[in-house]
């Protein structure tokens, strides 16, 4: 998740929001300019709208996620307002705020993950889908589902990964994984009748992610499978793939 550090520079300047997730300081007070604000329930179009504020009423912003802020009304209420809504308020020196967009400062320090890439896997073209959460800037959790097209069978992959991200600060973060899973191969051939196979698949690899404007990562990597196979002959497997991904 992103949170809001928030900051006011006082003497007529604008008032600048900028996102920083392990770091607090006081809330911006900003005033509704429009005939009114709505306030939801949680960060999203979603959420119903469960209270409003009218015009010349203050609010506090709290903290921040993507595109939606959480602040304070004066009776107490907090919810979630849109930044549409949120840029068109007024500072206490009567001035538009400043939202900036994502930086690379939330791509160091981030809770939400997801992209997809491609490569191959074995000489087969295969395509992933992952999501992950970053419970602290060095350590992230992710899940990934994957299709792998090979000239004699498909396979679908799933796997739990820990990731580890010694610099997660740099443009270009490099980062290594241990993860496991299952693999289910389906072949296609019709002469020969051979049934579905399941086996547990393991990993190790490394790769590297680079930060490239607002919410956008270019993410590649390298992993090398073992999979356990029924027969106690086990099999590995190198595989490469780039893509891209967004973080909130």
């Amino acid at each position: 998740m992103l949170l809001l550090c928030c900051w006011l520079v006082a003497g007529g300047a604008r008032a600048e929001l900028f996102g920083n997730p392990f770091a607090a300081d006081e809330p911006v007070e900003l005033r509704v300019a429009d005939p009114y604000i709505e306030l939801h329930t949680g960060p999203g179009r979603g959420y119903p709208v469960f209270h409003v504020e009218e015009r010349d009423a203050t609010i506090e912003v709290l903290k921040r996620k993507t595109d939606w802020f959480k602040v304070r009304t004066r009776s107490g209420k907090e919810g979630w307002v849109a930044r549409k809504q949120l840029v068109r308020t007024l500072t206490p020196a009567g001035e538009r705020p400043e939202v900036r967009d994502a930086s690379k400062k939330e791509f160091s320090f981030h809770r939400w993950e997801g992209g997809l890439l491609g490569g191959d896997f074995d000489s087969s073209d295969v395509l992933t889908i992952y999501g992950g959460f970053f419970p602290t800037a060095n350590v992230s959790i992710e899940l990934s589902a994957s299709k792998i097209f090979a000239s004699s069978s498909d396979a679908d992959m799933a796997n739990i990964s820990l990731l580890m991200h010694p610099f997660p600060q740099w443009r270009v973060s490099p980062f290594v994984s241990l993860g496991t899973g299952v693999i289910r191969t389906n072949p296609k051939s019709t002469l020969v009748q051979e049934s579905d196979r399941t086996d547990q698949i393991a990993h190790a690899g490394v790769g590297v992610r680079v930060y490239l404007a607002r919410r956008f990562i270019f993410r590649a990597q390298y992993r090398n499978h073992v999979i356990f196979q029924s027969t106690n002959d086990n099999e590995e497997i190198n595989e490469w793939k780039a893509g891209f991904a967004v973080f909130f």
